[in-house]
């Protein structure tokens, strides 16, 4: 493929992380279960949330979201990373490397937005809770999620787009696990600066300013925990914040490292454990974090496991004289 004598590539062929044999299927095995657990356990938050009238909160509401975009999120790249795994051929296409680009750039950059999101709302109900329900009313709430979804669709178009317009004259290995900017950018034979200016600018909408709105909104609610006489409420408003302030800390955390980076001291290797990481460990630990620090789901998968009709069925038995109630 070839435009103003510059060469396309049909398809990319990914390096991986391994060339043995063993370590891929290792790999697999890891990657695999790590990739069941992640789409059971998101999958098991947007259930319970779906059939607990009392999970209908705007914090829940925000959760479901981020549960959707973890599930799709591994899913636009470690099936794919599982078949170069056992595959001689660890190769992908042109159309598919920028659709798996755009993918994973719309769920990043809403991601952030929708850990920004959550955070305000951790803020008006720890600082103002007398005006908690008026203010994070459903329409609001909804706003602020398709807010979220709709700047991130905007920045992986724009991002996208750049991308896969630049040539690299014939070279086709790419020394990664999947498609990703910085990797693409660096396989390029043209000038970069113009992708390098818009990585930064992207970073600074999806990434920079709901890292600031997290970090205001948690400075006015220290502020006000600190104020809190008791040892008690300082507690209880400081435990409605861990489960998400220990997301943020690692989602935030990783991602300044990576792209607020002079682009020249980034390396290949570091690129594979950050995908890794969004890809595999955090939609993992997601669900995780907020299940097992959050007494209302734990509460409302019991809620949920009593109604069953399996449940009903194992109580009717155990208990006769129910069936004639």
């Amino acid at each position: 493929m070839k435009r103003n004598n510059l060469t396309w590539v049909s398809e990319f062929v990914l390096t991986g992380l391994s060339s043995d044999r063993q370590t891929q299927a290792g790999f697999f095995v890891l990657f695999g279960a790590a990739y069941l657990l992640t789409v059971l356990g998101n999958g098991l938050i947007i259930l319970l949330i779906a059939l607990d009238a009392r999970l209908h909160l705007p914090m829940y509401f925000f959760l479901c979201n981020l549960s959707v975009v973890d599930i799709c999120y591994t899913s636009s790249g470690v099936p794919q990373m599982l078949a170069h795994f056992v595959l001689d051929k660890k190769t992908i296409s042109f159309a598919r490397c920028g659709t798996q680009l755009f993918f994973s750039l719309t769920l990043g950059g809403t991601e952030f937005l929708l850990l920004a999101a959550m955070a305000y709302d951790r803020y008006v109900a720890v600082c103002d809770p007398l005006r908690y329900v008026a203010a994070m009313g459903p329409g609001f709430c909804a706003r602020l999620a398709a807010i979220s979804w709709l700047v991130g669709l905007a920045n992986a178009a724009v991002e996208t787009a750049a991308t896969v317009r630049l040539p690299t004259c014939g070279r086709h290995v790419l020394n990664h696990v999947a498609c990703e900017t910085l990797a693409l950018v660096r396989l390029a034979c043209v000038d970069t600066t113009l992708n390098q200016a818009l990585i930064v600018a992207s970073s600074v909408v999806v990434l920079l300013v709901p890292c600031g709105l997290v970090a205001l909104s948690y400075a006015h609610i220290v502020a006000t925990v600190l104020r809190i006489r008791s040892t008690g409420g300082r507690r209880k408003a400081f435990g409605t914040c861990a489960s998400h302030l220990i997301v943020v800390s690692m989602s935030y955390g990783m991602a300044l490292v990576t792209y607020m980076q002079p682009h020249s001291t980034a390396s290949a290797e570091q690129d594979k454990v950050v995908v890794l990481f969004y890809a595999v460990v955090a939609p993992l630990l997601n669900p995780l974090i907020y299940s097992l620090r959050n007494k209302e789901m734990k509460a409302a998968l019991g809620r949920v496991l009593m109604r069953s009709p399996l449940n009903q069925n194992i109580r009717m038995w155990e208990f006769p004289s129910w069936r004639s109630g």
